[in-house]
């Protein structure tokens, strides 16, 4: 038997784009998740590198790694979480209190919307005490340095590279071995052991992994932006958002100056947690209290009621409007913008049969204000009495604020963190509000706030029409 060549042939895989699922060899139809066309050529190990699978594990990068060996949890040291601030004070609420040491960060957003303004200035800030790159795919240098200057960073220690080959980025960071590196953006960067097109999906998965791994054997902290689909999901394979260690979008309305970050996954802190920002001609400005710019230009008028969210560990308040309208249609419509529109259906039902007020005629309209959306039941209450405000066309009561969930029975359950809500109101001037009894105070009032205690919707109604 001849001798095997010690350069054999690259091994290649196919990967569906949609579930993951790894093949052998290809074939149209996903056996996991029914999709089609969904596998993406993965070269598993190159011709090369075949003799030496390390090898092609450490990409060329890292140095010697020592094997991987099994240990005991308990034999492990465990050293202090250390977090770093970005400069930034909502960035670092959104990241859990700082930038942790070798994490790695996806920011997505719509086009536009301020992803490498922000990024670029936390960068710059973050410069004066670590050493910090900004890798630019989409850009030229001049272009980044231009945005710099307009925005009067500091630009002293900040180190910039245009490149998109993933090997040479990590070969150009193992020189420079900077603490923080910015990849705008992951979509086009690309790998020379894969033959596909930037942007595809195993170019997307491969990219993101070699970084992922650099970030965790440096300890150098990673934020990669993310390109979103029209949908509004992150572009490329769902599994990129599975190997980060926190996924934001930052998000705003179309026209608006008001931008909101959101955090969706973060292994080190909170998740759904909020910053909010204004964009300005001199970039992002932080917004420390994004109650009063939802609550501004509020007026007492008829469909408006105001309520107490919460996002992440912050309290907001924010104002909801309804809009309800004889329907020319056999089918009246259901239109809920910020929340959901089935939620909406059923409140309304449970509006009907325990507070007896009959919509099923009229068209109904719900919207949160500021282009926030509300995922929490506490909205439940604010809702139904900003619809009966606009039923009967009757304003509720001056600086009237409320929040609780409204059951099937039509009883009004307790939601948590109901003292910091009370606080929050009190705090920014309201005087009355229509809560659960279990959050309501003994005393029936909190920090000159009077509070309504109910238990049944239709004490709620009663309590908002007085």
């Amino acid at each position: 038997m001849a001798k095997p060549s010690a350069k054999t042939s690259a091994r290649i895989a196919y990967v569906c784009g949609e579930c993951g699922a790894e093949y052998s060899k290809w074939q149209g139809q996903c056996g996991e998740c029914s999709a089609w066309n969904s596998l993406s050529q993965v070269v598993l190990e190159p011709a090369a590198s075949a003799a030496s699978p390390a090898a092609s594990r450490r990409g060329g990068w890292a140095g010697k790694v020592d094997p991987p060996k099994v240990t005991a949890l308990k034999d492990v040291s465990q050293l202090a979480e250390v977090r770093v601030s970005t400069g930034i004070g909502e960035l670092d609420r959104v990241l859990g209190g700082g930038l942790v040491e070798g994490a790695v960060v996806l920011v997505g957003g719509d086009p536009g919307i301020g992803k490498s303004t922000l990024l670029l200035q936390a960068l710059a800030t973050m410069s004066a005490q670590l050493p910090a790159l900004y890798v630019t795919g989409e850009e030229s240098l001049a272009q980044v340095a231009g945005r710099a200057v307009r925005l009067d960073l500091p630009l002293d220690n900040l180190q910039a590279l245009a490149e998109t080959g993933i090997e040479s980025i990590l070969q150009h960071a193992s020189q420079a071995k900077p603490r923080v590196v910015v990849a705008d953006s992951v979509q086009t960067l690309w790998s020379e052991t894969l033959t596909a097109a930037p942007g595809s999906v195993s170019q997307v998965r491969e990219s993101a992994a070699r970084l992922v791994r650099y970030a965790k054997e440096t300890g150098t902290a990673v934020f990669l932006v993310g390109h979103v689909t029209k949908e509004g999901g992150i572009a490329g394979p769902r599994v990129l958002e599975h190997m980060v260690d926190a996924v934001l979008y930052f998000e705003g309305e179309s026209g608006s100056r008001f931008r909101v970050l959101r955090a969706f996954k973060n292994r080190f802190g909170a998740v759904n947690e909020l910053g909010v920002f204004a964009m300005g001609d001199k970039g992002l400005k932080e917004v420390p209290n994004p109650s009063a710019i939802f609550l501004s230009g509020s007026a007492r008028q008829p469909g408006s009621c105001v309520m107490v969210t919460r996002e992440g560990t912050r309290p907001l308040l924010v104002e909801v409007q309804a809009l309800v309208d004889s329907s020319p249609l056999s089918n009246p419509r259901r239109v809920a913008v910020g929340l959901e529109q089935n939620r909406l259906a059923m409140l309304l039902a449970v509006l009907h049969r325990h507070g007896g007020v009959v919509v099923g005629d009229q068209d109904v309209f719900v919207n949160v204000v500021g282009g926030i959306r509300v995922q929490e039941t506490a909205a439940d209450l604010p809702v139904l009495l900003a619809v009966l405000s606009s039923l009967r066309d009757r304003a509720l009561a001056d600086k009237t604020v409320a929040f609780g969930e409204v059951g099937l029975s039509g009883e009004i359950r307790p939601v948590p963190n109901g003292e910091e809500r009370l606080r929050e109101a009190a705090t920014h001037g309201f005087r009355r509000a229509i809560v659960p009894k279990a959050n309501a105070p003994k005393s029936g009032s909190f920090k000159g706030l009077e509070v309504i205690a109910v238990e049944r919707l239709a004490q709620a109604l009663d309590a908002a029409a007085d």
